[in-house]
């Protein structure tokens, strides 16, 4: 029980970089973006020609993800790599100049913007003396910054578990044996890194079992919403696409929207009536990033369930963004990972943000085209095209408008109100015996409801 117990603790000791703690401000970090040049030139499951981004992007955007947790890049660069060392992945002499960065700089952090191997990120803080990242080691680090819900926090713990588990020849240096018995006759025991492996894998088989509970949770509410039959439209979307602008813009919630890449991580739902009555159950999900961690998604499966089990789903792009079709690319391929196919135009709508950021040539051509199909153009913080993305999602869900004329009798003037909130109103004409006649547009669904609760009430 002892031994269990020194184990534990030296998991908690050496668990990942927790940026951010000095009191004496934000870490110091050298931002590093190796660019391959044999790069794979097709997607591995599709055959798929794959986009290349660009250097300035993948720059950009690596030095967002540092900022996101208020680290202080002192020094970034891009380094072209030729031939990439299987022990430090970078050549031997742009190590040492990059470790006279670190000691002039006073940096205690460095970002790798690539998977690292252990023995690579091991070899590169000796040679560098400071802590090492790659970027899948970041955005954990990010994700469990954000984590707000206890789900949350426990998938990011069980992604940050599963990543340390591959590392514990880098993070542990303490392998003496332990002994088993006493003296002479005592053989060798187990190595401490087995000893926390071992502690590792039963956090993990923890954790599993505590999100099998959410994910049970989960299915007990999405049963609970089928049973009041409302449909489920999911947001996805590349990080800092402009979700949550969308979501709050939609629902009038106070979900937090900054320009910073992960703002929210935690999945939001809302109920939203939509502009002829359609009640729709919108959901914010985790944005998307490029090489996003294969366990990590596995560990927030839970999570994108809801995109899995939506009526429909909004791909929000970055049209502004010079990488846009890189990004939509990258979302594409992990909704294909979750069996959501982008392709299918009866159940994703492609909707293009941030036209407020493009010149007024190019935000005019997309206007002029009208927005009748999708990829709809809109800009969630001025409101352009929201009235459009709300009439396309209503059809969606409920069908095309409809014409129709309702006439009712005195005893079932109570559905008046129940009219003019689900359809449009054009007219109404009160009749000599009491009874009303309501010309009103409305979508399929509301014709079909409109039909059963008159036929209800004839009944009654």
């Amino acid at each position: 029980m002892a031994r269990k117990k020194d184990a534990d603790r030296s998991v908690r000791e050496k668990s990942a970089y927790q940026p951010g703690t000095e009191a004496e401000g934000p870490t110091r970090a050298v931002v590093i973006v190796p660019v391959l040049t044999r790069q794979p030139r097709s997607d591995e499951d599709t055959n798929r020609p794959r986009l290349t981004r660009s250097a300035e992007a993948r720059h950009n955007e690596a030095v967002g993800l540092a900022q996101a947790i208020d680290l202080d890049p002192i020094h970034t660069a891009v380094v072209t790599v030729n031939d990439p060392r299987p022990a430090t992945l970078l050549g031997s002499g742009k190590v040492a100049e990059f470790a006279e960065i670190v000691k002039q700089g006073h940096a205690e952090l460095v970002i790798v913007d690539h998977p690292l191997t252990p023995v690579q990120q091991r070899n590169l803080e000796k040679e560098l003396n400071a802590k090492v990242l790659d970027r899948t080691g970041l955005i954990l680090e990010i994700f469990g910054e954000r984590a707000r819900t206890k789900e949350g926090t426990l998938q990011v713990d069980l992604a940050h578990l599963n990543y340390q588990k591959g590392r514990l020849v880098r993070s542990w240096t303490h392998l003496e044996r332990q002994r088993g018995g006493a003296g002479f006759l005592g053989g060798p025991g187990e190595t401490q890194i087995e000893s926390d492996r071992r502690a590792l894998q039963d956090k993990i088989k923890k954790l599993k079992l505590e999100l099998e509970t959410v994910r049970r949770t989960r299915d007990l509410h999405r049963a609970k919403r089928k049973k009041v039959p409302f449909p489920v439209v999911a947001i996805v979307g590349y990080t800092n696409a402009g979700k949550s602008t969308l979501f709050n813009k939609l629902t009038g919630a106070g979900v937090l929207a900054e320009d910073m890449l992960f703002a929210t991580l935690d999945p939001t739902l809302r109920r939203v009536r939509l502009p002829h009555g359609t009640p729709v159950i919108l959901s914010d999900t985790v944005g998307f990033i490029s090489d996003l961690p294969t366990h990590l998604i596995a560990a927030f499966r839970a999570t994108l369930e809801e995109v899995v089990e939506a009526d429909l789903v909004i791909h929000l792009r970055d049209i502004s963004d010079p990488d846009t079709a890189a990004q939509a690319e990258d979302v594409e391929r992990i909704l294909a990972d979750l069996g959501v196919d982008a392709g299918d135009s009866k159940r994703v709508i492609e909707v293009w943000n941030k036209i407020d950021l493009l010149d007024e040539g190019n935000r005019a051509r997309l206007l002029a085209d009208g927005n009748k199909t999708p990829p709809i153009a809109i800009s969630a913080a001025t409101g352009e095209g929201i009235d459009v993305l709300k009439a396309i999602i209503e059809t969606r869900v409920s069908g095309e408008l409809e014409t129709l004329t309702i006439t009712l009798k005195p005893e079932q003037l109570g559905l008046v109100d129940w009219l003019y909130r689900n359809g449009d109103v054009v007219s109404r004409t009160d009749n000599e015996d009491g009874g009303v006649t309501v010309v009103l547009k409305a979508t399929q669904s509301a014709h079909e409801e409109i039909e059963s609760r008159l036929h209800r009430k004839n009944n009654g």
